[in-house]
């Protein structure tokens, strides 16, 4: 279940209790990735009682919902809502550096599974990748996000920092990784880019 402070990715519908539909990311087609503070009090709650994949029904007296305010719906409402991921931003407590039960490679790059997936297929270097990441430095400053802006990204494994090329191509679909990539496998001291080692979480949705 998600904590306060969580991000989450949620389908959600919402109704008047007169039965109008006011707003919908189901409908829309496209889920919607939020703080759990940063919502009223209702669905904050609400969303904390939930597992992953749950779709519950909630209704959201008006005093944790929008307290009468000017174009907000008012009264009672009603939403039906999915819950599919919890996103932890917070940096790992080993972003510091590789633990002892993390693999290196020859080439420097240290990594270690955090959860299988049930595909077999590894990417090729002039594949397509398309995943979900979060990268912090090593003194745990978050500095890229796909999951906080709720949408994974796609690129070819060639057209990224060496690490990634590396690092990818040793996960198969479904595959949830750590990857602690060395300065000389990252930006190599690039102006305006994260500097030194650094540390993304990615998980592997799909090799096109």
């Amino acid at each position: 279940k998600p904590a306060s402070g969580a991000n989450v990715t949620v389908h959600y519908t919402g109704w008047t209790t007169d039965g109008e539909m006011f707003d919908s990311s189901a409908l829309k087609g496209e889920p919607i990735t939020f703080p759990l503070n940063r919502v009223i009090p209702g669905w904050s709650e609400a969303v904390q009682l939930m597992t992953i994949g749950e779709k519950s029904r909630f209704w959201i007296p008006e005093n944790l919902a929008y307290k009468g305010k000017p174009g907000a719906p008012q009264g009672m409402l009603v939403f039906e809502i999915e819950l599919l991921d919890i996103i932890n931003l917070k940096a790992p407590s080993d972003v510091a550096a590789p633990p002892a039960d993390a693999q290196k490679t020859a080439s420097g790059l240290a990594y270690k599974t955090l959860s299988k997936g049930s595909g077999s297929q590894k990417p090729t270097a002039e594949q397509t990748v398309k995943v979900h990441y979060t990268g912090w430095t090593t003194d745990g400053k978050m500095f890229d996000s796909s999951r906080s802006r709720g949408k994974p990204a796609e690129f070819r494994l060639d057209r990224v920092i060496a690490g990634w090329t590396e690092g990818l191509q040793l996960m198969t679909v479904g595959d949830e990784t750590r990857l602690w990539i060395p300065e000389e496998l990252a930006y190599k001291g690039v102006k305006n880019r994260p500097a030194g080692m650094l540390v993304f979480d990615i998980k592997l949705l799909e090799i096109k």
